[in-house]
């Protein structure tokens, strides 16, 4: 009977053992049944511990804040039709730096493309095909049909002072890259024998059928029109790329996009006709609108005491006389690569009433004198730095 009073009283000892283990576990449920001091230490130390994992689990669970966005800068440049391109743009949360670049670059191809169509200068182009074969109708693409209309459209609407047929006159007025190393000017005979075949009237379009034909020994050149519509093409480039705020330059003309990251608009100097080659007399402000520039300073020679620039007059023959610089503000580098031609050689008076009549259209002039005259449309968006050098 000892041995089974021992038994019993280690089975009492092992119930109560389980049921402290089990308090022990369950210390909400057990707080409110049991006195022991010992179960209201342990919910004392075991609570918190709890509340702290928790918190922390809790913690771990957030992500840390991700840096704001910083736009990034992306300038690059090339050169192409004889002279210097450059493009300035912004990354976006959408567009990165490496589709930024990758844009650009496919802007750059595109510009290339075109300078091989619509280069006069290049017979195997659909412009130096036309020209070869003078006289005879010549299949073209869309993109000289484009042009070409367009450069008929600035020859009505400026009564014919902007010409495409002014190439004829190429042969003996040279300048740029072509210019003789002592240059001269050509005789008045010379002059008149290639004026009379200027005149825009006797190009045919047809622009359903993709096809032009020019007048017997004409010639046409694109010069005056072409670089503007590169630089509106290869805007669209840009934006198909996811591009949205950049400023596209080729020479003098300039396409401006949308604003920068602080939205400021972005800005272009308007070059010192007489002083050297980036000193500007004035800066104009470009949102979603383009710039031209013809100055008689670009590609030019002075011979006894007088001036010779490429900007020719078709109904002289000669150098216009009016103007020292034309800038021209518009919708599309298109509308202004001509129409600051035209007005360059329709003079001030003149080119500010079309200027006027064009929508969307302004304009900065320096004339022969030096005067500055704006159009209405740019008073507020030009900035006069100083007044124009004067000189020859």
């Amino acid at each position: 009977m000892v041995g089974c009073g021992r038994n019993s009283r280690k089975i009492k000892n092992l119930r109560r053992l389980f049921v402290t283990f089990v308090c022990a576990s369950q210390l909400p449920a057990c707080d409110a049944h049991s006195n022991s001091g010992a179960a209201e230490s342990a919910k004392a130390v075991v609570a918190p511990a709890a509340v702290l994992t928790s918190v922390a689990a809790s913690a771990s669970a957030v992500p840390a804040p991700s840096p704001p966005f910083r736009p990034l800068k992306v300038e690059v440049q090339a050169e192409a039709m004889g002279t210097s391109l450059q493009f300035i743009a912004y990354t976006t949360q959408q567009t990165s730096e490496a589709q930024t670049r990758a844009a650009i670059a496919q802007a750059i191809a595109e510009v290339r493309r075109l300078e091989n169509l619509l280069s006069e200068w290049k017979p195997e182009s659909d412009i130096g095909q036309v020209n070869l074969h003078a006289g005879e109708w010549v299949k073209v693409g869309p993109e000289a049909v484009t042009v070409l209309e367009r450069g008929l459209w600035a020859a009505k609407v400026s009564s014919g002072s902007f010409d495409i047929t002014f190439q004829s006159l190429s042969k003996v007025w040279r300048f740029g890259s072509a210019q003789d190393a002592e240059p001269q000017p050509p005789s008045a005979a010379e002059v008149a024998k290639l004026k009379a075949r200027v005149d825009y009237r006797r190009v045919e379009l047809d622009e359903a059928s993709g096809r032009v034909r020019i007048g017997k020994h004409q010639q046409v050149g694109l010069g005056g029109i072409a670089k503007g519509y590169i630089v509106d093409q290869a805007a669209r480039t840009l934006k198909e790329g996811g591009v949205q705020s950049f400023l596209a330059q080729a020479g003098g003309d300039l396409y401006g996009a949308g604003r920068k990251p602080d939205g400021s608009p972005w800005v272009s100097g308007v070059q010192d006709p007489r002083a050297a080659q980036g000193q500007f007399f004035a800066v104009l402000e470009l949102t979603d609108h383009a710039f031209s520039t013809a100055g008689d300073y670009a590609r030019a020679y002075v011979v006894g005491g007088k001036r010779y620039h490429h900007i020719l007059d078709p109904k002289t023959g000669y150098p216009a006389t009016a103007c020292r610089s034309v800038t021209v503000w518009a919708p599309d580098a298109t509308t202004a690569d001509a129409v600051d031609d035209a007005v360059f050689i329709l003079g001030p008076e003149r080119g500010l009433a079309l200027v006027e009549s064009l929508p969307g259209v302004g304009a900065v002039v320096v004339d022969a004198s030096n005067r500055v005259l704006v159009s209405e449309r740019v008073k507020d968006k030009l900035k006069l730095l100083r007044h124009p050098t004067d000189g020859l």
